[in-house]
């Protein structure tokens, strides 16, 4: 894989070719704009859709003075970055205030209780919410207190929770909060009387949920619940691999139902992992804005199938290097919900082009565009030259569409039965099971889906489907971000 050097090519290219950003000197630029200064220089070098927006053109000012005068038309860095935007097309691009925050959530780490929850409609539409818990991380508050998957809350440090309030309840300043905890009651939970008070301390979820070999009759089924594709833990999920292989699996069950991305690389591994017998050939390949493609030939844009593991750190330092332990799998099962995302999208949309490929769940989230972390250096980089140290923003705007060997992608989502064969089969919030085990109806579905090829009733809707509106995955800086790792 050519990551390293193709993004060392390209970002002297980028520089040198944007006309104010190559010339301009650090003292013409006053210090109240140099943010303002960042974000436009940023996405006028990057941003997907440069070309399309007008203010954003290469020749759209003649000398910095006349950027100046238009970077101070914007009272704040946010506001500027969302003026230049190409929304609503562009649903996913984002600006940060605290780029070690970012930094942090790419390895798993955030300020969290542990708990991770969705939140939901009443059925009465009253404006009321409710929120239950999805699965909880291993040593976090929230495990030591006994909180568990399938658990409803309603309350919030004794208020009801509702469209209004539930961002500054549940993911305000607040680094500790009281859960009510409720009863189902078709949709309209009641409060049952318990509750808990939980605390944020800042913690590391590993991306692997769980790694298991399922016995169903005679056939051994590998099952791992994979989380974020964070490239921190691949030499874990080489691991869970390598147990599949020891096992002699004869089919694998990947469950993608909260995992909203991450790292392509980390994806690209995935997928070699599950398969084997595709070394070399392209896994998928990525459309950058037009001055990028204008510069490099079309190989400069493939990922490809890999037989090695090799990460390095930002300096370029080998932190990881070990062969890949692969399965040479002909089918996998994805388990999948409208909290599958980017990364996941790309794995499911890159090996469908190769084996068979079959879904059991709801609608994907339809993202098929990813980003990279600019900082406000000369080369965009953590670790470029002449780092701005007077403040600590970064941006992550939408610089590629990615695309399989087919050259196609989803921008609407995958539809389990539809977009490509399996199961469209929902959640039941009243009825959520435990992860991994038989219990769970997604994954109970999944295993007869394997022994006995049947779909009837592949369409097993909840008639009083209620409406999930946020999760806490949401709240965290890597949200539905897929991106490239600058090495």
């Amino acid at each position: 894989m050519k990551f390293r050097t193709f993004y060392k090519i390209f970002l002297i290219l980028i520089i040198s070719t944007t006309i104010i950003g190559c010339t301009t000197k650090s003292e013409d630029i006053p210090v109240d704009i140099e943010v303002n200064d960042f974000v436009w220089k940023g996405l006028n070098a990057y941003y997907l859709w440069q070309s399309a927006i007008p203010d954003l053109a290469d020749l759209r000012f003649n000398n910095q003075t006349e950027l100046n005068s238009y970077l101070y038309g914007f009272a704040t860095p946010e506001v500027l970055f969302e003026d230049l935007l190409n929304r609503p097309t562009d649903r996913f691009s984002i600006i940060f205030d605290d780029y070690i925050t970012l930094e942090n959530s790419k390895q798993g780490i955030t300020l969290n209780n542990g708990m991770e929850f969705g939140l939901v409609k009443n059925a009465d539409n009253s404006g009321n919410i409710f929120g239950y818990v999805k699965y909880v991380i291993p040593n976090s508050d929230a495990a030591t207190k006994g909180i568990v998957r399938g658990l409803l809350f309603n309350m919030v440090d004794g208020n009801q929770l509702d469209l209004n309030n539930y961002i500054n309840l549940l993911f305000g300043d607040n680094t500790s909060y009281t859960v009510g905890f409720a009863d189902y009651n078709n949709g309209n939970p009641t409060t049952n009387g318990n509750s808990e008070t939980l605390e944020k301390t800042e913690i590391q979820e590993n991306s692997i949920g769980i790694s298991k070999v399922i016995t169903d009759g005679t056939q051994k089924i590998g099952y791992l619940m994979y989380n974020q594709f964070s490239s921190t833990f691949d030499g874990d999920l080489n691991t869970a691999f390598l147990n599949f292989k020891s096992n002699n699996i004869n089919d694998l069950i990947i469950d993608l139902r909260y995992n909203s991305g991450g790292s392509v690389k980390s994806a690209t591994y995935l997928g070699s992992m599950v398969t084997g017998q595709f070394t070399d050939q392209l896994y998928s390949k990525e459309s950058w804005n037009e001055k990028v493609q204008a510069n490099f030939s079309a190989s400069a844009f493939i990922n490809n199938f890999t037989d090695q593991i090799s990460n390095t750190d930002s300096s370029g330092n080998i932190v990881l290097n070990e062969a890949i332990n692969s399965l040479g799998l002909t089918r996998v099962y994805f388990i999948v919900t409208n909290n599958t995302a980017s990364a996941s999208e790309l794995v499911i949309n890159s090996l469908s082009s190769y084996i068979d490929v079959k879904l059991v769940g709801t609608r994907t989230t339809g993202k098929q565009v990813g980003s990279i972390t600019l900082y406000d250096s000369e080369n965009y980089r953590r670790t470029g030259s002449n780092l701005n140290q007077n403040h600590t923003y970064a941006l992550q705007p939408l610089v590629l569409e990615i695309f399989n060997n087919d050259n196609k992608n989803e921008p609407d989502g995958f539809l389990p039965g539809t977009t490509l064969p399996g199961i469209e089969l929902e959640e039941d919030y009243n009825n959520l099971g435990v992860l991994g085990e038989r219990t769970d109806p997604l994954l109970d579905r999944t295993l007869v889906y394997i022994s006995t090829g049947s779909k009837t009733n592949s369409k097993i809707r909840n008639v009083n489907k209620l409406e999930e509106i946020y999760n806490s995955k949401l709240a965290k800086p890597t949200k539905d971000n897929m991106y490239v790792e600058l090495k």
